[in-house]
């Protein structure tokens, strides 16, 4: 019998990984397919960095580590926090995982139970409305469009809690969007938050590292939110590091308690070698990974000009991260030779077929009016992906 359960069925597949999937078969056709579609740095991981993992295998740390990382690894989380956010985190407040996915899914299957609602501000990262499912929680939805540069304000906070919110996720720089909160916005979502006593906010900050301008601001800093907060952050995009796998949070201990023993019986601590190679990235200056952040900010200056070429697309200018999320409106309703472009899965699916260009639709996001492009390519290839999607988008009629 052929039956999987409920809750598998309650997911959907994620459409960044089905856009990989459909680009990697129309390649394997012959196709010159260009991607813009996953959220990976095409940057190599630094050298110092990987010299810390050779050095690892070769004195066999090879064995089972505690659960929530080696004292070590949670020695340099609590002096990254406090040297980069002005965060004061214990040992017992810090759990690293495989992946700040990871991190994400522990807090939200430690703390939500069935029926429990989650403010889900929108446009969001593809997995967070996945695993609040899986939970069993509700997510409520609050949508900022383009015009509101994509950040929420106090007024939809107020408008969408009720008294079975329990917790909000949100992530700044944004994926997708590239949307930077600063500190003092953060502080006017605070000022409602605080008002309601149960609500609790996971602080996605995985992009931190990947910032054009001014100093990342942390929700867990602002007065009142250190209690309230779970930080979450990780290696993958800051440092190059994607298939490492090394997420951790920050967060009061009880909830840092109950994320260690969810942990501890689905993977239990991630890779020993990983973490041993992530004391190392922490412990150094941020400035050792900062001509990432200028080749990806001279990307997104090129992407801006070009995309600001293409008639009806309405782009705004990112602030983190290295994705744009145009608006589309205006080629919705418009025509193919073989189709008619309803939606952003449509125009996804149109411009991988017609000018072979794959990027993700924005319903995957919360956001129907938009697509996310990805600028973690080299400038010559994005280039030739703009030439493709003005191409394409010209065509509709």
């Amino acid at each position: 019998m052929n039956r999987v359960s409920d809750r598998l069925l309650a997911l959907s597949e994620s459409e960044t990984l089905a856009m990989a999937r459909k680009t990697r078969e129309l390649k394997a056709l012959g196709h010159d397919v260009i991607s813009l579609s996953l959220g990976e740095p095409d940057f190599n991981t630094p050298e110092y960095i990987k010299d810390a993992a050779k050095l690892a295998i070769d004195e066999n740390h090879s064995h089972y580590t505690p659960v929530g990382g080696l004292p070590e690894l949670k020695s340099a989380i609590s002096h990254k926090f406090k040297r980069d956010n002005n965060l004061e985190y214990s040992a017992a407040q810090i759990v690293a995982s495989t992946g700040a996915k990871q991190s994400i899914a522990n807090v939200v299957l430690s703390l939500i139970n069935p029926g429990d609602e989650v403010l889900l501000p929108a446009p969001y990262w593809v997995s967070y409305i996945e695993i609040i499912k899986l939970a069993g929680g509700i997510p409520k939805i609050v949508y900022a469009g383009i015009d509101q540069d994509f950040k929420i304000t106090a007024k939809q906070i107020a408008d969408n809690v009720t008294n079975k919110t329990r917790l909000m996720i949100f992530s700044s720089p944004c994926n997708p969007t590239g949307s930077v909160y600063s500190f003092e916005e953060l502080q006017l979502l605070s000022e409602e938050i605080k008002k309601h006593e149960n609500l609790l906010v996971i602080a996605d900050e995985i992009y931190e590292l990947i910032r054009f301008s001014g100093k990342h601001a942390s929700l867990a800093a602002v007065e009142g939110m250190y209690e309230r907060t779970i930080t979450v952050n990780g290696l993958s995009k800051g440092f190059a590091m994607t298939g490492w796998r090394l997420g951790y949070i920050g967060a009061p201990e009880w909830i840092a308690a109950a994320c260690d023993k969810f942990q501890g019986q689905i993977t239990s601590a991630t890779c020993s070698i990983t973490q041993r190679a992530a004391v190392t990235a922490l412990d150094e200056s941020p400035e050792r990974v900062q001509s990432m952040v200028e080749g990806f900010k001279k990307r997104r200056d090129l992407m801006l000009k070009l995309l600001r070429e293409i008639p009806g697309l309405k782009v705004n200018e990112p602030q983190g991260a290295f994705y744009f999320f145009p608006d589309i409106s205006y080629f919705l309703g418009k025509k193919s030779e073989n189709q008619v472009i309803n939606t952003s899965i449509d125009l996804s699916l149109y411009l991988l077929n017609s000018v072979h260009l794959a990027v993700v639709g924005g319903e995957a996001f919360g956001c129907k009016n938009s697509i996310r492009l990805s600028y973690a390519s080299s400038e010559d290839i994005l280039i030739e992906a703009v030439k493709r999607l003005k191409k394409g988008l010209e065509a509709l009629k």
